[in-house]
Order: structure tokens, then sequence, then C-alpha cells
């Protein structure tokens, strides 16, 4: 099992930043691919950012340019920078990991932090 817990959710005006962190406790060894995502009101939850432990990114069209995502092997946290912050950006987000057990993949999921950009 793998264990993710978030935080550096806030109350922001536009333009803001935030930085968001996701620390990961458990059978963190085998986690390959960490990375963030968000469900805004009514909508469905869709990916923001990922990174595997190589260090490649992916990004939503949506939050390129303005949103960074980090990873730290060693303390086995994964952060995320926004900046430029817009009301569209307001949603809960959550942070995901992937583990690779054998031929199988699972997947673990935080409880999520709430982001909230004022206009």
């Amino acid at each position: 099992q793998v264990r993710l817990v978030e935080s550096g959710g806030d109350l922001v005006q536009a333009g803001g930043s935030l930085r968001l962190s996701c620390a990961a406790s458990g059978r963190v060894f085998s986690i390959n691919v960490m990375g963030w995502y968000r469900q805004a009101p009514g909508k469905q939850r869709e990916l923001v950012a990922t990174i595997t432990d190589g260090g490649s990114t992916n990004y939503a069209d949506s939050v390129k340019g303005r949103f960074t995502v980090s990873r730290d092997n060693a303390e086995n946290t994964v952060n995320l920078q926004m900046n430029s912050l817009k009301p569209e950006d307001t949603a809960v987000y959550y942070c995901k990991a992937t583990r690779r057990g054998g031929s199988i993949e699972y997947d673990y999921w935080g409880r999520g932090t709430q982001v909230t950009v004022s206009s």
C-alpha cells in the first residue's frame, strides 16, 4: 500500500501563486509515476501534471507555462508550483501515485486539497 498526503491548498487571488506538496509513504520503492489531478464542481477529474521517476513530465495544455511539477525521489514527495493562477484553476487537487508490481500497476490517490482562486 501507498499512502499519499497532500498539503498547500488555499484561497488565492487571480494572478497569485501556490505550491502544493504530496508526501508518499508505505511501499514507495516501486512508484514510477506521480502526479496531480484536479476536479472542479460538476466536472470530471482531469490530469494536471505527471512526472516519472526518471524526471519526464507531462502537462495539461491548460496549465503549460504556468505550472511546474517536480519530484524528490529520496524524500518521496511530488510538488506542484502553480503560478499565474486563474479562477478556472479552482478545484480539489489530488495526488496520484502509480506503483508497479510485476506486470501489474496499482494506482493510489490522496484525499485532495482545495485550491480556490478568486477573481
